[in-house]
């Protein structure tokens, strides 16, 4: 996880995520409409999962 990618996903996190598929995005964007918090919390889960 890379630091710009960090920056990213604290200020706007469904383009954080824009390489990790498309779930991924859809989810992060959802999750940004209903508040910017959870938004951020998925698109740092999703940037730290070592599996992806």
């Amino acid at each position: 996880m890379s630091f710009w990618r960090v920056v990213l996903a604290i200020f706007f996190p469904p383009l954080a995520v824009l390489g990790k598929g498309c779930g991924s995005l859809l989810i992060v964007l959802l999750l940004t409409l209903c508040g910017w918090v959870p938004g951020v919390i998925a698109a740092l889960v999703i940037l730290n999962n070592p599996e992806r």
